[in-house]
């Protein structure tokens, strides 16, 4: 079985890829591979492992060498069972112009994510709310990459080292996370001694929000007051651009 895992390290084959192509959860692929023998897989799951190595049983993964042509070959056969997942999403996500490799990363998402749902986790959902709206927020806060920078780091999935962005921004936010990451799992941090802190935290989100209430309520205003100079009831098509200059004019009045 150390062959088989080294094998699939040089061929650049993940957990989430050969779950994939198996059609089976990661976890299983982990119990898969902690088994002492391939002989004992599901028949199924072990004639499908062989198809994707070119090998007819499981004493032949000993003779196996990796090379240019293998990995290819290797490659057409996970591509064409990779197909089939992407198909199978069309109806709803649009893949066809994206490359391999994002379609690849895109694929790996959507699976790990389904595999959650799967499970039934009771916090699966919220999880993924969160994660949903991280992502849609990734463009107006960039600090948000930083912090997947510093975790991506301090799991292991990339060097320490590395700055994808801002490099002098990413190195400050990341040794203000390292300094409250000790400090929270140091025990240094109380409910208590943060209460005041987490106030603050509470009561400038309540400001932002009456913020973007007050801005909304501006809006609505001025636009109500631009139809009406306009002798118009809404907003088409047809007069859009003629509502949204007036909508500015109206509001450079009090500037």
């Amino acid at each position: 079985m150390d062959k088989l895992n080294e094998i699939l390290q040089e061929l650049g084959i993940s957990k989430v890829k050969l779950a994939r192509y198996l059609g089976v959860s990661r976890q299983m692929i982990y119990n898969y591979l902690e088994m002492n023998d391939v002989s004992k897989w599901p028949k199924d799951k072990k004639m499908k492992l062989f198809n994707l190595l070119d090998i007819k049983e499981s004493s032949d993964i000993g003779n196996i060498k990796v090379d240019t042509e293998y990995i290819n070959k290797v490659d057409m056969v996970l591509n064409g069972e990779s197909s089939n997942s992407i198909i199978s999403h069309s109806d709803t996500i649009e893949f066809k112009d994206l490359k391999p490799r994002e379609q690849e990363l895109l694929n790996d998402i959507i699976f790990i994510i389904k595999e959650k749902f799967t499970e039934g986790s009771s916090d699966s959902y919220v999880t993924y709310k969160y994660l949903l709206h991280f992502i849609q927020s990734l463009e107006n806060v960039k600090e948000l990459k930083y912090i997947m920078g510093y975790f991506d780091k301090l799991l292991g999935f990339v060097n320490p080292e590395e700055y994808a962005f801002n490099e002098e921004e990413q190195f400050i936010l990341e040794s203000i996370m390292h300094s409250a990451m000790v400090l929270y799992r140091g025990g240094g941090a109380s409910k208590n001694r943060l209460a005041e802190q987490h106030r603050k935290f509470v009561a400038e989100i309540e400001h932002k929000k009456e913020e973007k209430l007050g801005r909304t309520e501006e809006i609505n205003s001025a636009k109500i007051q631009a139809l009406h100079e306009l002798g118009y009831t809404e907003i088409n098509r047809d007069n859009a651009s003629e509502v949204l200059a007036k909508i500015a004019e109206i509001q450079s009045r009090d500037v």
